[in-house]
């Protein structure tokens, strides 16, 4: 009886981490800040890009793609709209270096709970906001990186096979 619970659970996993796969094959919003798009980004000031990045409990964010001009601060908001708490469903954006191997990467956050799954000493990270619960938002502000595309991800253990994007610096 222990073992078909286990298989049950295992199966239920399964199952939702293939639907938040199928989910995330969806096309994306595409957001270009400067442009006229009033609904993700803001122009309070000039020198500074306000971004918002959704995240929900199906392991997805709202965006696959983040454009920025060169130059300037970039003040990002990560909010986990789904119910979900932390240590279940945790989400955080995890901006990277160029040329950093998602998977290597992904599993040495798998190992670092105690840090908010962000490898201590790595120089792989430009920026990352905490890790978030359901209801949950942080904002971070940070120059953008040199001109170039960037990936972002979530580092909660196995989301960065599906919660990733780029980042682009014009």
């Amino acid at each position: 009886m222990k073992t078909f619970k286990l298989t049950l659970i295992f199966a239920l996993s399964l199952l939702l981490v293939n639907c938040g796969d199928k989910e995330n094959k969806e096309e994306k919003e595409t957001v270009k800040i400067g442009a006229n798009n009033t609904s993700t980004s803001k122009k309070a000031d000039e020198n500074v890009t306000e971004v918002v990045l959704l995240a929900t409990d199906l392991m997805q964010f709202d965006k696959n793609e983040i454009r920025v001009p060169a130059g300037k601060k970039v003040k990002l908001t990560l909010r986990h709209t789904g119910k979900q708490p932390v240590e279940v469903m945790g989400h955080n954006f995890v901006l990277l270096t160029q040329g950093t191997e998602i998977p290597a990467f992904g599993a040495k956050a798998s190992a670092a709970r105690d840090n908010g799954y962000i490898p201590e000493g790595t120089d792989a990270v430009i920026v990352n906001t905490k890790m978030l619960g359901g209801g949950q938002s942080d904002t971070i502000e940070f120059d953008a990186p040199e001109p170039g595309t960037y990936d972002f991800i979530c580092s909660f253990p196995g989301h960065y096979s599906v919660m990733k994007g780029k980042f682009i610096v014009e």
